[in-house]
């Protein structure tokens, strides 16, 4: 009995390990490819050479350093946060239906990043931090929702979309008073990285590093909850201090990922759910893979976006929404027969 257990624990363990190493070479692939294809094609070679000789002023330099390596980088990082915030939000809400951009999160972000355009413009330090603040207030809100009423998953999700909407009706409300508060509106409310600079990528990268260690230090509640708010109180945890504190991480991050990225949709559900099936992994391995594949996923989008169609640019949240849209559904018609769970 206790061969074939721990057998059964070394084969899950060297399948975990095979998929991370498979979700890694995904990642260094898609940059690589990122930062090669393009109007401009680059090839390593040059693009190694003009690393290593400083150069700054040819057009392959300009290329590489002021457009490719922000886009990749936001592309890596923004997957990377949503990815992590839809596994701790599916987690803390014990929901598999939820993810940043059903339950509000990412339109409290956007409304947020809208109104710091208007009171602090140019500001892009403030922008990750306004961000983080707005997708707090929708998770909470919901949160709020769920734990008064005792609403079930899929009412949870309803009230997440309602909550969405009205946050929504605010940014369009906030832009048509003041319409140069936020530059490429079309490109924000479908989520893409056109003309995205490391001035607006470099803060917010560092936003998303900091709350996935805090991510990385609350695995051990987050492994509680998911087993469901009784279990978690009986085996000693303070069940709402660490869900707030997880959603606050999980808030930050996609906050972090609306400021660079606008409002990406459905990273957050079905990079969490993917890893599940493939892993059946919960807490760090979880948390590592789904973030290796949420960067994975938005670079390869990203780059398809981008030279499928040339030189015409499909913002990649079309992509996302084509590719999650009928996930979506999927997961909602296997909940009972797509009935109330």
């Amino acid at each position: 009995m206790r061969s074939s257990l721990r057998s059964c624990m070394e084969m899950r363990g060297r399948e975990t390990a095979r998929i991370g190493l498979v979700l890694l070479c995904a990642v260094i692939l898609s940059a690589a490819a990122s930062l090669c294809l393009g109007a401009v094609p680059l090839s390593p070679g040059r693009i190694a050479a003009v690393v290593l000789s400083g150069d700054r002023e040819s057009v392959a330099a300009r290329v590489l350093f002021y457009v490719r390596m922000p886009r990749t980088l936001a592309c890596l990082v923004s997957g990377a946060a949503l990815a992590v915030s839809g596994a701790v939000i599916q987690s803390v809400l014990e929901n598999p239906l939820a993810a940043p951009n059903v339950i509000g999160v990412n339109t409290g972000a956007g409304l947020a990043v809208v109104l710091c355009g208007i009171l602090f413009p140019g500001r892009y330090l403030y922008t990750p931090a306004a961000a983080s603040l707005g997708a707090l207030l929708g998770a909470l809100l919901v949160l709020g929702i769920g734990e008064r009423t005792g609403a079930s998953r899929l009412s949870l999700v309803l009230a997440g979309i309602a909550v969405s909407a009205v946050f929504s009706g605010g940014i369009d409300l906030a832009v048509t008073f003041v319409p140069d508060a936020l530059a490429a509106y079309a490109d924000f409310r479908i989520g893409g990285f056109s003309g995205v600079s490391m001035r607006r990528t470099a803060p917010a990268s560092a936003a998303v590093g900091t709350a996935l260690l805090m991510v990385l230090l609350l695995t051990p509640q987050m492994d509680l909850l998911a087993l469901g708010t009784d279990t978690a109180r009986s085996l000693g945890l303070r069940a709402r201090p660490a869900r707030i504190a997880l959603l606050t991480a999980a808030a930050a991050l996609a906050g972090s990922a609306v400021s660079m990225a606008g409002l990406l949709g459905f990273v957050g559900l079905i990079v969490p759910h993917a890893v599940r099936r493939a892993s059946h992994g919960e807490g760090l391995i979880l948390v590592t893979l789904s973030a290796l594949g949420g960067a994975a996923l938005v670079t390869a989008c990203d780059l398809a976006s981008r030279t499928l169609f040339a030189p015409y640019e499909i913002p990649v949240g079309v992509t996302l929404s084509l590719l999650g849209g009928p996930f979506f559904l999927f997961l909602v018609l296997r909940k009972r027969g797509g009935r109330d769970a």
